[in-house]
């Protein structure tokens, strides 16, 4: 699907966004998650640059609030929460040629999902993919982290996913098969506030 002149100017206006921070709830924000099935340690603060740490910002948008919003030259991910503010999320986006492309909604939601790679993966690095082609379980060395959101077009799951991370040194980066990653902190925030069938409106250059 072709990215719309509207979707253009959407990320003109992410570019502008986020001139009001505030980190005070950083050390809240990526402390110990202790009630997980597999529980979280705390992230240390000085292994996450201040710009890559989630916090509400200036958004203007003509998205309606519930709206995600990935702005993938700037590698970051918005939730809308309406009159002019949103939750800022930073994220890893696909290499060169494996950007996800055009408008998707949340088709369904997983915690401590299984994961399968796809059958391109397989494909273009079986020795690395194919021993996993029945599915690696849930856990803290899935590649899907602790929580993923299920992109879907007409009913079709289109095999890209909003999902959490165990490479966190990736986030900010164009580093991912495709996917768009994000800390499990986040996402299991974002998790928190996403619901099925919501919008994801996705921003090219």
């Amino acid at each position: 699907m072709a990215v719309s002149r509207r979707a253009f100017l959407l990320g003109a206006s992410a570019l502008l966004a986020g001139c009001q921070t505030n980190h005070s709830n950083d050390k809240a924000n990526y402390g110990a998650q202790t009630t997980e099935p597999y529980p979280l340690p705390a992230m240390s603060l000085d292994k996450i640059k201040p710009e890559l740490r989630r916090t509400e910002v200036d958004y203007a948008t003509s998205q309606p609030a519930g709206t995600v919003v990935v702005d993938t030259p700037a590698r970051r991910l918005y939730y809308v929460l309406g009159n002019g503010r949103a939750i800022r999320y930073a994220v890893s986006v696909g290499r060169e040629g494996l950007e996800l492309r055009g408008n998707a909604y949340v088709g369904r939601k997983a915690e401590w999902p299984t994961w399968t790679p796809t059958a391109n993966m397989i494909r273009r690095e079986p020795a690395k993919y194919g021993p996993l082609a029945g599915g690696m379980k849930g856990g803290p060395n899935n590649p899907l982290g602790a929580r993923a959101m299920y992109l879907y077009r007409g009913g079709n799951d289109i095999h890209f996913r909003i999902h959490g991370t165990n490479q966190p040194q990736s986030i900010g980066y164009a580093m991912s098969s495709g996917c768009i990653r994000m800390l499990n902190h986040d996402v299991i925030d974002l998790y928190s506030r996403v619901s099925t069938g919501d919008k994801v409106v996705v921003i090219q250059a």
